[in-house]
C-alpha cells in the first residue's frame, strides 16, 4: 500500500508535524485521570481551527456504535466543524442514553470554552467499553485544554500522545502540496494497535488541511482514501465500536480546491497521509513482530481479491506461521480456499518477496529455496503475492503476524 500511486506525487513533499502542520489549526492535551492505572498521563486533547472549516467523517461499520460516533455523525450533517475533542482510556461505548448525554455534555463544555456552537464540536473516545465517562474529571480537563491551545509542533505531538491506549508510539504524518504557484498543507494523527481489521480499525484519526475544500468533495475524497488505506489493514480481525476518521479543511492557505487538477492533488495528498498513518498502525500492532504487504491479483473481480486477501490476512494459522518465520504457503492456500471467492487451486501461485513458494497450487522449491524463503519470512517486513490467474481483480492489504505477546496484552483492558 503506497502513499500515492499518482503521477502528481512529485508535488507532494513530506514534512514534519501532525494536526498543526496545516495553518490555522491549534491543539492541546490535558491529563484528567481517565486512565485507571499507572501514573497520571495525558488522556484528552482538543484540535481546533481558528476559523470555520468544512468537515467530513468516516465511521465504524460495527452495528454497535459508541456514543461519540452517534454524536459526531449527527454534528457532521451540516458539513462543518471547528473542533475535535478526543479522549483515551474510556470508549463511552455500550453506555446507553447516559453515555450519549455525557458525549453531548463534553461537546457543550468544549464549545463554551472555545466560544463556538456545540454542533461545531466533534467528539471521539477510545479505551474500555461499557464504562460511563468520568465527567467530573473530564470537564476541568476540557477547559484546561481549550485555554492552552497552540500551533506549535510540540502541541500536536502532545495531542497524538494523549489518544494512545495500547499504542507504543504516537502516530503523525504531514505533507505540503504544490498546486501551481501556491501550496497547501495537510497533516494528521491517529491511534490504533489492536482490534484492527477492515473495514476500518479500532482507530481514531484526525486530519487537518489549510486548503479550502467543499464539504461534498471532502466527503468523497475521504471515503475513497479510507477505502484504499485504513480499510486495507488488519492486525487481529476485530472491528471496533469507535472507529472514526475526521477531516477538517479551513482554507487558511488561500488555496481553493475547485478544478479537476486541484481535486486530484488534494485527493492524492489525503491518501498519502492516510497511507502513512495506516502503515504506522500496522507497524505498531499489539504483540506483533512483522509487517506483511499482501497482494492478491488475478482474481475474477476486485471484490473476490479482497475476500481472499482478508481471509489470508486474518488467518490465525497464517499469522502464527509468520511469527515463527515459516513461509507456510499451504496455510495461505487453505485460507484462500475458504474465502468465498472464485478459485482454482491448481492455478494459484504464491511468492515471498518475489521468490515463488508455490506454483500451480504446489510447492516448487528445493531445500536451498526453502531456506531462502525462511530468511525472507524472518524479516521485519516482507511481501506476499498470491496470484489466482482467473482475472484482473487485485487487492493490497497490510497485515501482521500474531505472537504470544498479543494474548498477554489482551488479557485485560485495565491497562488502558
Amino acid at each position: 500500500m503506497s502513499s500515492s500511486n499518482s503521477s502528481s506525487s512529485k508535488n507532494l513533499k513530506r514534512i514534519a508535524g501532525g494536526v498543526n502542520a496545516a495553518r490555522g489549526f491549534l491543539s492541546a492535551a490535558a491529563a484528567c485521570g481517565i486512565k485507571r492505572t499507572g501514573p497520571l498521563r495525558s488522556d484528552l486533547c482538543i484540535v481546533a481551527s481558528e476559523t470555520p472549516a468544512s468537515a467530513a467523517g468516516v465511521f465504524t461499520t460495527n452495528l454497535v456504535k459508541a456514543a461519540p460516533v452517534l454524536l459526531s455523525r449527527r454534528h457532521l450533517d451540516s458539513g462543518k466543524a471547528r473542533a475535535v475533542l478526543l479522549n483515551s482510556g474510556n470508549a463511552n461505548a455500550c453506555t446507553g442514553t447516559p453515555g450519549l448525554r455525557a458525549a453531548e455534555q463534553c461537546a457543550n463544555a468544549a464549545a463554551v470554552a472555545l466560544g463556538i456552537h456545540a454542533d461545531e464540536v466533534l467528539v471521539c473516545s477510545t479505551g474500555r467499553i461499557g464504562v460511563q465517562l468520568p465527567l467530573p474529571k473530564m470537564l476541568p480537563g476540557i477547559r484546561e485544554a481549550a485555554s492552552s491551545l497552540k500551533a506549535a509542533p510540540a502541541a500536536a505531538l502532545a495531542a497524538a500522545k494523549s489518544i494512545m491506549t495500547s499504542d507504543s508510539v504516537p502516530k503523525q504524518a504531514a505533507y505540503e502540496v504544490r498546486v501551481g504557484a501556491k501550496s497547501f498543507r495537510i497533516g494528521g494523527m491517529a491511534k490504533g494497535a489492536g482490534m484492527i481489521s477492515p473495514n476500518m480499525a479500532t482507530m481514531l484519526c484526525v486530519i487537518t488541511t489549510d486548503a479550502a475544500v467543499p464539504a461534498a468533495f471532502l466527503r468523497k475524497a475521504l471515503r475513497e482514501a479510507t477505502g484504499r488505506t485504513f480499510n486495507c489493514i488488519t492486525v487481529d480481525g476485530d472491528c471496533s465500536t469507535n472507529d472514526t476518521v475526521l477531516t477538517l479543511a479551513n482554507g487558511a492557505s488561500k488555496v481553493a480546491i475547485r478544478t479537476a487538477t486541484e481535486k486530484k492533488a488534494f485527493a492524492d495528498a489525503l491518501q498519502a497521509v492516510c497511507a502513512d498513518l495506516a502503515r504506522a498502525i500496522v507497524a505498531d500492532g499489539e504483540g506483533t513482530s512483522r509487517v506483511i504487504e499482501l497482494t492478491v491479483k488475478g482474481a475474477r473481480s476486485e471484490a473476490d481479491a479482497h475476500r481472499v486477501g482478508r481471509a489470508i490476512a486474518n488467518s490465525q494459522l497464517v499469522k502464527c506461521a509468520w511469527a515463527g518465520s515459516d513461509p507456510n504457503w499451504g496455510r495461505i492456500l487453505d485460507a484462500a480456499g475458504y474465502a468465498g471467492a472464485a478459485l482454482d487451486p491448481d492455478k494459484v501461485d504464491i511468492a515471498y518477496d518475489g521468490i515463488k513458494a508455490a506454483r500451480n497450487g504446489m510447492g516448487c522449491q528445493d531445500a536451498k529455496g526453502e531456506a531462502t524463503l525462511r530468511k525472507i519470512a524472518a524479516k521485519k517486513e516482507f511481501s506476499v503475492l498470491v496470484d489466482l490467474h482467473l482475472g484482473k481483480g487485485e487487492a493490497r492489504l497490510l497485515t501482521t503476524d500474531l505472537t504470544e505477546e498479543y494474548v498477554r496484552l489482551n488479557l485485560s483492558e485495565f491497562s488502558l
